[in-house]
Protein backbone atom coordinates (compact mmCIF):
# COMPACT_ATOMS: atom_id res chain seq x y z
CA UNK A 1 0.00 0.00 0.00
CA UNK A 2 2.88 2.07 0.87
CA UNK A 3 4.15 1.83 -3.08
CA UNK A 4 0.87 2.61 -4.67
CA UNK A 5 0.74 5.80 -2.34
CA UNK A 6 4.01 6.98 -3.44
CA UNK A 7 3.44 6.49 -7.03
CA UNK A 8 -0.19 8.69 -6.61
CA UNK A 9 2.76 11.65 -5.95
CA UNK A 10 4.19 11.24 -9.34
CA UNK A 11 -0.16 11.11 -10.78
CA UNK A 12 -1.00 14.00 -13.18
CA UNK A 13 -1.42 17.04 -10.77
CA UNK A 14 -2.99 18.77 -13.26
CA UNK A 15 -5.63 15.95 -13.32
CA UNK A 16 -5.99 15.87 -9.46
CA UNK A 17 -6.86 19.65 -9.32
CA UNK A 18 -9.06 19.26 -12.35
CA UNK A 19 -11.21 16.13 -10.51
CA UNK A 20 -11.56 17.81 -6.94
CA UNK A 21 -12.38 20.87 -8.76
CA UNK A 22 -15.43 19.47 -11.08
CA UNK A 23 -16.95 17.43 -8.22
CA UNK A 24 -17.27 20.73 -6.02
CA UNK A 25 -18.86 22.45 -9.87
CA UNK A 26 -20.90 19.51 -10.26
CA UNK A 27 -22.48 19.53 -7.18
CA UNK A 28 -22.81 23.23 -7.05
CA UNK A 29 -24.83 23.14 -10.38
CA UNK A 30 -26.87 19.59 -9.41
CA UNK A 31 -28.13 21.97 -6.60
CA UNK A 32 -29.06 24.33 -8.96
CA UNK A 33 -30.81 22.05 -11.36
CA UNK A 34 -32.58 20.54 -8.21
CA UNK A 35 -33.54 24.18 -7.29
CA UNK A 36 -34.60 25.76 -10.66
CA UNK A 37 -35.28 22.36 -13.06
CA UNK A 38 -33.04 24.36 -15.61
CA UNK A 39 -32.43 22.42 -18.40
CA UNK A 40 -28.87 24.04 -19.40
CA UNK A 41 -27.92 23.72 -15.27
CA UNK A 42 -28.45 19.90 -16.41
CA UNK A 43 -26.46 19.64 -19.48
CA UNK A 44 -23.04 21.59 -17.24
CA UNK A 45 -24.18 19.55 -14.15
CA UNK A 46 -23.75 15.99 -16.21
CA UNK A 47 -20.54 17.91 -18.28
CA UNK A 48 -19.05 18.85 -14.61
CA UNK A 49 -19.52 15.23 -13.52
CA UNK A 50 -18.25 13.30 -16.36
CA UNK A 51 -15.01 15.74 -15.94
CA UNK A 52 -14.51 14.65 -12.46
CA UNK A 53 -14.85 11.26 -13.29
CA UNK A 54 -12.45 11.21 -16.22
CA UNK A 55 -9.74 13.48 -14.78
CA UNK A 56 -10.03 11.43 -11.68
CA UNK A 57 -9.45 7.84 -13.79
CA UNK A 58 -6.88 9.39 -15.61
CA UNK A 59 -4.61 10.74 -12.22
CA UNK A 60 -4.97 7.02 -11.03
CA UNK A 61 -3.65 5.76 -14.46
CA UNK A 62 -0.67 8.64 -15.00
CA UNK A 63 0.14 7.60 -11.83
CA UNK A 64 0.31 3.74 -11.97
CA UNK A 65 1.87 3.80 -15.68
CA UNK A 66 4.91 5.12 -13.45
CA UNK A 67 5.48 1.50 -11.77
CA UNK A 68 8.60 -0.05 -12.36
CA UNK A 69 9.07 -2.91 -14.84
CA UNK A 70 8.25 -6.05 -13.67
CA UNK A 71 9.37 -9.75 -14.71
CA UNK A 72 5.90 -10.22 -15.91
CA UNK A 73 6.07 -6.84 -17.60
CA UNK A 74 9.48 -6.35 -18.35
CA UNK A 75 8.42 -3.11 -20.88
CA UNK A 76 6.75 -1.01 -17.71
CA UNK A 77 3.50 0.35 -17.53
CA UNK A 78 3.56 3.30 -19.57
CA UNK A 79 0.69 2.19 -21.79
CA UNK A 80 -1.41 2.13 -18.73
CA UNK A 81 -2.51 5.65 -18.94
CA UNK A 82 -3.76 5.10 -22.74
CA UNK A 83 -5.95 2.23 -21.23
CA UNK A 84 -7.45 4.08 -18.46
CA UNK A 85 -8.04 7.62 -20.88
CA UNK A 86 -9.57 4.92 -23.53
CA UNK A 87 -12.30 3.64 -20.37
CA UNK A 88 -12.43 7.00 -19.20
CA UNK A 89 -13.87 8.42 -22.16
CA UNK A 90 -16.83 5.67 -22.01
CA UNK A 91 -18.04 7.46 -19.08
CA UNK A 92 -18.18 11.28 -20.84
CA UNK A 93 -20.06 9.40 -23.76
CA UNK A 94 -22.93 8.28 -22.11
CA UNK A 95 -23.01 11.39 -20.07
CA UNK A 96 -22.95 13.60 -23.65
CA UNK A 97 -25.53 11.39 -24.83
CA UNK A 98 -27.75 11.96 -21.49
CA UNK A 99 -27.23 15.56 -22.33
CA UNK A 100 -27.87 15.96 -26.31
CA UNK A 101 -31.03 13.81 -25.41
CA UNK A 102 -31.98 16.34 -22.80
CA UNK A 103 -31.38 18.97 -24.67
CA UNK A 104 -33.58 17.85 -28.32
CA UNK A 105 -36.37 16.79 -25.23
CA UNK A 106 -36.57 20.77 -24.42
CA UNK A 107 -36.35 21.39 -27.60
CA UNK A 108 -39.52 19.56 -28.43
CA UNK A 109 -41.27 20.59 -25.57
CA UNK A 110 -40.30 24.34 -24.26
CA UNK A 111 -40.03 25.61 -21.19
CA UNK A 112 -43.54 28.39 -20.18
CA UNK A 113 -40.59 31.09 -20.57
CA UNK A 114 -39.26 33.60 -18.25
CA UNK A 115 -38.39 32.07 -14.65
CA UNK A 116 -38.28 33.94 -11.52
CA UNK A 117 -35.68 36.54 -10.61
CA UNK A 118 -33.98 33.83 -7.74
CA UNK A 119 -33.86 30.79 -9.93
CA UNK A 120 -32.37 33.29 -12.71
CA UNK A 121 -30.20 34.60 -10.24
CA UNK A 122 -28.86 30.72 -8.65
CA UNK A 123 -28.43 29.53 -12.32
CA UNK A 124 -26.05 32.57 -13.74
CA UNK A 125 -24.34 32.93 -9.90
CA UNK A 126 -23.66 29.07 -10.16
CA UNK A 127 -22.66 29.31 -13.94
CA UNK A 128 -20.44 32.10 -13.57
CA UNK A 129 -18.40 30.37 -10.56
CA UNK A 130 -18.01 27.47 -12.01
CA UNK A 131 -17.11 29.37 -15.00
CA UNK A 132 -14.30 31.25 -13.06
CA UNK A 133 -13.14 27.83 -11.32
CA UNK A 134 -12.85 25.75 -14.74
CA UNK A 135 -10.91 29.21 -16.10
CA UNK A 136 -8.27 28.60 -12.87
CA UNK A 137 -8.25 24.86 -13.92
CA UNK A 138 -7.48 25.15 -17.86
CA UNK A 139 -4.40 27.85 -16.43
CA UNK A 140 -2.82 25.58 -14.69
CA UNK A 141 -3.46 22.48 -17.09
CA UNK A 142 -2.35 25.07 -19.43
CA UNK A 143 0.99 25.97 -17.91
CA UNK A 144 1.47 22.30 -17.51
CA UNK A 145 1.28 22.03 -21.58
CA UNK A 146 3.78 24.26 -21.95
CA UNK A 147 6.54 23.33 -19.03
CA UNK A 148 5.61 19.79 -20.88
CA UNK A 149 6.91 21.17 -24.30
CA UNK A 150 9.57 23.51 -23.52
CA UNK A 151 7.80 26.89 -23.81
CA UNK A 152 7.44 29.95 -22.23
CA UNK A 153 4.20 29.80 -19.82
CA UNK A 154 4.56 32.82 -18.31
CA UNK A 155 1.39 35.79 -18.66
CA UNK A 156 -1.84 34.56 -20.29
CA UNK A 157 0.36 32.43 -22.59
CA UNK A 158 -1.20 29.05 -20.84
CA UNK A 159 -4.95 29.95 -21.65
CA UNK A 160 -3.12 31.34 -25.49
CA UNK A 161 -0.52 29.47 -27.44
CA UNK A 162 -0.80 26.54 -25.02
CA UNK A 163 -3.38 25.49 -27.48
CA UNK A 164 -1.01 25.37 -30.07
CA UNK A 165 1.25 22.87 -28.50
CA UNK A 166 -1.26 20.51 -26.33
CA UNK A 167 -0.90 18.24 -29.28
CA UNK A 168 2.65 17.56 -27.72
CA UNK A 169 1.78 17.28 -24.00
CA UNK A 170 1.35 14.23 -21.88
CA UNK A 171 -2.02 12.15 -22.46
CA UNK A 172 -3.12 13.11 -19.14
CA UNK A 173 -2.32 16.79 -19.71
CA UNK A 174 -4.07 17.35 -23.20
CA UNK A 175 -7.31 15.41 -21.47
CA UNK A 176 -7.70 17.80 -18.74
CA UNK A 177 -6.89 20.75 -21.03
CA UNK A 178 -9.38 19.83 -23.69
CA UNK A 179 -11.85 19.02 -21.43
CA UNK A 180 -11.82 22.33 -19.34
CA UNK A 181 -11.35 24.37 -22.56
CA UNK A 182 -15.28 22.66 -23.52
CA UNK A 183 -16.14 23.30 -20.07
CA UNK A 184 -15.63 26.83 -20.15
CA UNK A 185 -16.87 27.63 -23.35
CA UNK A 186 -20.03 25.13 -22.12
CA UNK A 187 -20.80 27.42 -18.98
CA UNK A 188 -20.39 30.69 -21.09
CA UNK A 189 -22.75 29.05 -23.50
CA UNK A 190 -25.14 28.23 -20.54
CA UNK A 191 -24.94 31.77 -19.44
CA UNK A 192 -25.89 33.33 -22.92
CA UNK A 193 -28.60 30.55 -23.02
CA UNK A 194 -30.01 31.62 -20.26
CA UNK A 195 -30.10 34.91 -20.29
CA UNK A 196 -31.79 34.54 -23.93
CA UNK A 197 -34.36 32.35 -22.78
CA UNK A 198 -35.31 34.90 -20.18
CA UNK A 199 -35.81 37.80 -21.78
CA UNK A 200 -36.54 36.77 -25.37
CA UNK A 201 -39.65 34.63 -26.94
CA UNK A 202 -36.64 32.24 -27.54
CA UNK A 203 -37.08 29.60 -25.50
CA UNK A 204 -35.89 26.90 -26.82
CA UNK A 205 -32.44 28.30 -26.43
CA UNK A 206 -31.27 26.31 -23.21
CA UNK A 207 -32.23 22.97 -25.19
CA UNK A 208 -30.27 24.25 -27.89
CA UNK A 209 -27.41 24.91 -25.74
CA UNK A 210 -27.54 21.37 -23.75
CA UNK A 211 -27.12 19.60 -27.43
CA UNK A 212 -23.95 21.96 -28.45
CA UNK A 213 -22.77 21.08 -24.93
CA UNK A 214 -23.25 17.13 -25.71
CA UNK A 215 -21.76 17.83 -28.99
CA UNK A 216 -19.03 19.26 -27.89
CA UNK A 217 -18.12 17.02 -25.34
CA UNK A 218 -18.82 13.75 -27.64
CA UNK A 219 -15.90 15.92 -29.76
CA UNK A 220 -13.48 15.11 -26.88
CA UNK A 221 -14.87 11.59 -26.56
CA UNK A 222 -13.49 11.46 -30.51
CA UNK A 223 -10.34 12.93 -29.99
CA UNK A 224 -9.45 11.26 -26.58
CA UNK A 225 -10.28 8.04 -28.17
CA UNK A 226 -8.25 8.29 -31.22
CA UNK A 227 -4.80 9.13 -29.93
CA UNK A 228 -5.25 6.92 -26.63
CA UNK A 229 -5.83 3.93 -29.23
CA UNK A 230 -3.00 4.47 -31.04
CA UNK A 231 -0.80 5.11 -27.87
CA UNK A 232 -1.87 1.57 -26.57
CA UNK A 233 -1.33 -0.01 -30.00
CA UNK A 234 2.28 1.72 -29.70
CA UNK A 235 2.65 4.81 -31.71
CA UNK A 236 5.15 6.42 -34.37
CA UNK A 237 6.76 8.99 -33.00
CA UNK A 238 7.95 10.82 -36.37
CA UNK A 239 9.21 14.52 -35.08
CA UNK A 240 11.11 12.98 -32.09
CA UNK A 241 12.54 10.63 -35.02
CA UNK A 242 13.95 13.97 -36.62
CA UNK A 243 15.58 15.04 -33.68
CA UNK A 244 17.11 11.99 -32.71
CA UNK A 245 18.55 11.62 -36.41
CA UNK A 246 19.43 15.12 -35.96
CA UNK A 247 21.62 14.46 -32.31
CA UNK A 248 23.23 10.93 -34.51
CA UNK A 249 24.70 13.28 -37.31
CA UNK A 250 26.03 15.79 -35.09
CA UNK A 251 28.49 13.31 -34.47
CA UNK A 252 31.26 13.77 -37.28
CA UNK A 253 31.86 9.90 -36.86
CA UNK A 254 28.47 9.08 -37.72
CA UNK A 255 28.66 8.37 -41.36
CA UNK A 256 25.20 7.12 -41.78
CA UNK A 257 21.84 6.00 -40.24
CA UNK A 258 20.69 2.05 -41.15
CA UNK A 259 17.55 1.97 -39.32
CA UNK A 260 16.08 5.03 -36.92
CA UNK A 261 12.67 3.72 -34.84
CA UNK A 262 10.89 6.18 -31.94
CA UNK A 263 8.35 4.71 -30.62
CA UNK A 264 5.47 6.33 -27.84
CA UNK A 265 3.91 4.31 -25.40
CA UNK A 266 2.26 6.31 -23.19
CA UNK A 267 4.32 9.31 -22.04
CA UNK A 268 7.43 7.27 -22.65
CA UNK A 269 9.68 7.40 -25.79
CA UNK A 270 11.97 4.43 -26.97
CA UNK A 271 14.45 5.28 -29.21
CA UNK A 272 16.08 2.01 -31.66
CA UNK A 273 18.83 3.03 -33.72
CA UNK A 274 21.43 1.33 -35.81
CA UNK A 275 24.16 3.77 -37.10
CA UNK A 276 27.11 3.11 -39.56
CA UNK A 277 30.68 4.65 -38.12
CA UNK A 278 34.26 4.56 -39.58
CA UNK A 279 35.57 0.82 -39.02
CA UNK A 280 39.29 2.82 -37.94
CA UNK A 281 37.32 3.48 -34.50
CA UNK A 282 38.69 1.67 -31.02
CA UNK A 283 36.23 -0.11 -28.99
CA UNK A 284 36.82 2.46 -26.42
CA UNK A 285 35.91 5.45 -29.28
CA UNK A 286 32.84 3.70 -29.75
CA UNK A 287 31.56 3.12 -26.30
CA UNK A 288 32.44 6.72 -25.50
CA UNK A 289 30.48 7.64 -29.08
CA UNK A 290 27.78 5.69 -27.61
CA UNK A 291 27.55 6.84 -24.48
CA UNK A 292 27.95 10.55 -25.35
CA UNK A 293 24.64 10.38 -28.03
CA UNK A 294 22.80 8.13 -25.71
CA UNK A 295 22.92 10.80 -22.83
CA UNK A 296 21.71 13.99 -25.24
CA UNK A 297 19.32 11.64 -26.40
CA UNK A 298 17.98 10.94 -23.03
CA UNK A 299 17.79 15.08 -22.65
CA UNK A 300 14.91 15.04 -24.90
CA UNK A 301 11.27 15.36 -23.30
CA UNK A 302 9.54 11.75 -22.12
CA UNK A 303 12.56 9.98 -23.51
CA UNK A 304 13.45 6.65 -21.80
CA UNK A 305 15.19 4.41 -23.31
CA UNK A 306 17.84 4.56 -25.76
CA UNK A 307 19.62 1.24 -27.94
CA UNK A 308 22.23 2.31 -30.26
CA UNK A 309 23.88 -0.23 -32.31
CA UNK A 310 27.18 0.30 -34.85
CA UNK A 311 27.85 -0.93 -37.45
CA UNK A 312 31.05 -0.64 -39.97
CA UNK A 313 30.12 2.49 -42.82
CA UNK A 314 29.38 0.34 -45.98
CA UNK A 315 29.66 3.62 -48.14
CA UNK A 316 25.86 3.55 -49.07
CA UNK A 317 23.84 5.75 -48.11
CA UNK A 318 20.82 4.34 -46.49
CA UNK A 319 19.31 7.33 -44.29
CA UNK A 320 17.10 10.04 -47.00
CA UNK A 321 18.52 12.71 -45.08
CA UNK A 322 21.50 14.26 -43.36
CA UNK A 323 20.61 16.82 -40.15
CA UNK A 324 21.37 20.20 -41.76
CA UNK A 325 18.87 19.05 -44.91
CA UNK A 326 16.47 18.82 -42.03
CA UNK A 327 16.77 21.79 -39.67
CA UNK A 328 13.82 23.48 -41.98
CA UNK A 329 11.06 20.91 -40.60
CA UNK A 330 11.95 20.98 -36.95
CA UNK A 331 10.27 24.52 -35.94
CA UNK A 332 11.51 25.93 -32.96
CA UNK A 333 15.12 24.14 -33.34
CA UNK A 334 18.41 26.50 -32.90
CA UNK A 335 20.86 24.13 -34.12
CA UNK A 336 21.20 20.50 -34.62
CA UNK A 337 19.69 19.56 -31.35
CA UNK A 338 18.04 20.96 -28.49
CA UNK A 339 19.17 19.98 -24.69
CA UNK A 340 16.16 19.27 -22.27
CA UNK A 341 17.12 19.48 -18.14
Amino acid sequence: MGDFFKLLKGGSQSSLTAAIVNFIISGLKGGAFVLTGNVAMFAEMMHSLGDAANQFFVFIGSALSKKAPTDRFPFGFGRLVNLVCLGAVIIVAILSYETVKEGIHHIMQPGHGAMSTRNLLINLGVLGLGVILEVGVLYKAGKEVLQETNNNYKGLAPLTSAFVHSKNAKPATKLVFMEDTVATVGGILAIIAILIAQFTPFNIAEGIASVIIGLMMFYVVYKIFMENAAGVLGEHAPEMEIRVSQILFSNEHIKDIQRLFVLKEGEDLHVEATVELNHHLTLKEVDDIREQLTDIILQQHHVTDVNIEFKDNDGVQAWPERADDMDHRMPGQNGIFKHHN
